[in-house]
């Protein structure tokens, strides 16, 4: 039996929490009460996502002896809607847009992001052509009707949308972002015709120009709202017949969390909402430590992102690809306009399964086994060796205690999927193979890395790399190692890493308009009034969230030099503007371009795409600080057992120690190689490193190097 409530939880309901993590292969579950934290792991049902969800729920309610109707708030993460777009296994929807743009989503840019593969492979529109209609209509870019709404021709495509039998409808006309009322009344008469059908307009989901990417993400977004519907629906209506009387939030990918209404009329703003809530545990976690310069690094099931942050703040951007087809290249994806925490994200989770190309290499990923067959070892059916199979085999993970034991692997399915696929191609005996899938998976991640640090201008030497994740800790070392990167630091619950982080994510909702305004022609009242109106729509939807609580307002926008291409996102004064805002402006853009390209260009005036305002506030609850424990031990801790390590270093194996991570005292600390053991995850200590728990429960390696440079001062 569960121990019994204690009458001070009761008394904490609003801080008893529930925080959830759908990823590819397992869900994730946090439970945090004002005393302590419980989590647990389930395999990720596909099939009917809301079973695992309420099963990893009840778990996690039993070890901390909670019942349902205690829990104050349940915080939610997915990646059902990437999913779908990846599978296509979404709505059957239509696209109805002006008269003469029929193919506007599949002329795209007319560009190549491959230049010399003539075999180039282009992501297919989610509405094909046979699904895409037009009517007569026509908006200028000012807002002026050109050509009036043919609302008999719209009427009569209703017929034709039943006959077809359409389950989500995309609307997007030209210049609607300037006047959506051409849009919105095509909605009402198609909603009164084909009652049960999810509408979407471009005026509401993306109101912002340039009509290819405006008309993908609204066509994303009809692809995945009615399975995003059913499933948020379905989980609401049974986590309330299970005893939870909690608000249900969701993490957004813009590192905020929403309303379930808000989240059901705008599912594509959830596509990354895991890996978002990864990077808010790294931002908190540096900002409680005092750690100004990051490298966030979550690996799970199916992939691995990693993240930049500095000064307490990740990168962010306002566009983002689903489903690259070339390897995760850049422009081979379908893109979406959302408020996005950029990062990069590569096909190299624990089961991305690995291979050999006709060219004699190992391959790792993109392909994943994720949690049906699963790896080799699962036992589930899976033939192909995957990254966890390597680790099984070089003794980076007990089979006997995965996944705190819930899950019983079994090594020679392993050994026998690298010896097939791997081991036999290539004439390597088996700690070989899994060596080489090992070192591949590393290598690609570390790669990624230093490509993403290099498009952005940042530098890797003297971060401190935040691993989470199941399967991050395991590589972490290895990859700082082939980084250069001296410092490592394994959370608290990092097997968990982005459920936690879900509770340390504010309310937010993003609210953009795109309006041309150059600084030489300035109308600060007319902007004023703009940012009033976007000011009142985004309160309203936190004010859904976060109730009385304080809402914080914080304005940027889309700039660049008149007769640009491409812009800079610029944070704006806080505010009401004036004439005298022009120079405060001009300077704030200055900094921003120079900073990027070292340079300005005098004498060009400078102009305004888009206006962005952002509203949060406070998730209920929230903690504002990481708890510190006092470091009152040192010296060695006691190992629990030995384990036989491949080191990549020997390139041989070794008996090393074992040691519990919940036996652990803040202050103690252990040479590598060794292993650190838990439930949701494993971290390997390699013979480079030294391990310290960290007052705040963390694990940090610190380079053999950098612990005798710090002993010497």
């Amino acid at each position: 039996m569960p121990p019994a409530i204690s009458p001070d939880r009761v008394r904490h309901a609003d801080q008893v929490r529930l925080a959830v993590d759908i990823g590819g292969t397992f869900t994730d579950v946090v439970l945090e009460t004002p005393d302590a934290r419980y989590s647990t792991k389930v395999l990720t049902t596909k099939a009917a996502p809301e079973d695992g969800v309420l099963d990893g729920m009840m778990r996690a309610l039993k070890l901390g002896g909670i019942e349902p109707g205690q829990v104050g708030l349940i915080v939610h993460g997915t990646t059902l809607a990437t999913n779908a777009i990846i599978e296509r296994k979404g709505a059957k929807t239509a696209l109805v847009t002006t008269k003469g743009f029929r193919d506007s989503i599949e002329m795209a840019q007319e560009n190549r992001f491959e230049q010399y593969d003539i075999f180039i492979e282009k992501p297919e529109p989610l509405a094909p052509r046979t699904m895409r209609f037009t009517v007569p209509e026509r908006i200028d870019a000012k807002g002026g009707v050109r050509l009036p709404l043919d609302e008999a021709a719209v009427e009569a495509l209703a017929e034709t949308l039943k006959a077809k039998g359409v389950e989500a409808i995309a609307i997007g006309f030209l210049h609607s972002y300037a006047n959506p009322a051409h849009e919105r009344r095509t909605a009402e008469i198609l909603a009164a015709k084909l009652p049960g059908v999810r509408i979407s307009i471009s005026s509401e989901v993306c109101p912002e120009v340039r009509e290819y990417e405006r008309f993908s993400t609204t066509c994303a977004n009809a692809y995945v709202q009615p399975l995003m519907a059913r499933y948020l629906e379905s989980l609401q209506s049974r986590a309330r017949a299970a005893g939870f009387a909690c608000p249900l939030l969701l993490m957004t990918s813009g590192g905020g969390l929403t309303t379930l209404e808000t989240a059901v009329r705008f599912p594509i703003r959830l596509v990354e909402s895991g890996p978002a809530g990864g990077v808010i545990l790294s931002t908190w976690i540096a900002d409680n430590m005092g750690i100004d310069r990051i490298l966030s690094f979550d690996m799970g099931g199916t992939t691995a992102k990693i993240c930049i942050i500095d000064d307490g703040k990740p990168m962010a951007s306002r566009s983002f690809e689903v489903d690259r087809r070339y390897r995760f290249m850049k422009g081979s994806g379908l893109p979406v306009r959302i408020p996005v925490i950029e990062m990069v994200e590569i096909g190299a989770g624990g089961g991305s399964l690995a291979g050999v190309d006709p060219m004699k290499r190992i391959t790792v990923g993109p392909e994943s086994a994720g949690s049906d067959p699963g790896p080799a070892c699962y036992r589930l059916g899976g033939t192909k060796p995957a990254v966890t199979d390597a680790n099984v085999v070089l003794g980076r993970i007990d089979p006997d205690r995965f996944a705190g034991g819930s899950i019983k692997l079994d090594a020679s399915l392993s050994r026998q999927a690298l010896d097939t696929h791997v081991g036999t191609p290539l004439d390597l005996d088996t700690t070989l193979s899994a060596f080489g899938v090992s070192e591949v998976v590393e290598e690609n991640m570390a790669n990624a890395a230093r490509v993403h640090a290099v498009e952005r201008g940042a530098e890797l030497e003297g971060r401190t790399l935040i691993a989470f994740g199941g399967g991050a800790p395991l590589h972490a070392a290895r990859l700082a190692e082939k980084l250069g990167i001296a410092d490592v630091l394994i959370p608290a619950s990092a097997g968990v890493g982005s459920a936690v982080g879900f509770l340390r994510a504010p309310i937010a909702f993003e609210v953009v308009r795109s309006r041309f305004v150059r600084l030489s022609a300035f109308d600060p009242a007319a902007i004023n009034t703009m940012f009033a109106e976007m000011a009142r729509e985004a309160t309203d939807v936190v004010k859904l969230g976060a109730g009385a609580a304080p809402i914080r307002i914080s304005r940027s926008a889309d700039m660049r030099y008149a007769g640009q291409g491409h812009e800079i996102l610029v944070d704006l004064p806080d505010g009401p503007f004036t004439k005298d805002s022009v120079a405060e402006l001009q300077k704030r853009f200055d900094a921003g371009y120079r900073a990027l390209f070292n340079r300005v260009i005098p004498a060009l005036d400078v102009e305004v795409v888009g206006w962005i305002l952002k509203a949060e506030a406070p998730a209920p609850g929230r903690a504002a600080e990481l708890p510190m424990a006092a470091a009152g031990e040192s010296g060695a801790p006691a190992a629990v057992g030995t384990r036989t390590l491949f080191d990549p270093m020997l390139r041989e194996f070794a008996s090393v120690p074992v040691y519990a991570r919940t036996a652990l005292k803040p202050g103690q600390s252990m040479q590598g190689p060794a292993v650190i053991a838990e439930d949701e995850t494993t971290t390997i200590i390699t013979s480079g490193f030294t391990a310290t728990l960290d007052p705040s429960g963390a694990i940090r390696l610190l380079a053999r190097k950098a612990v005798l440079q710090e002993a010497a001062q």
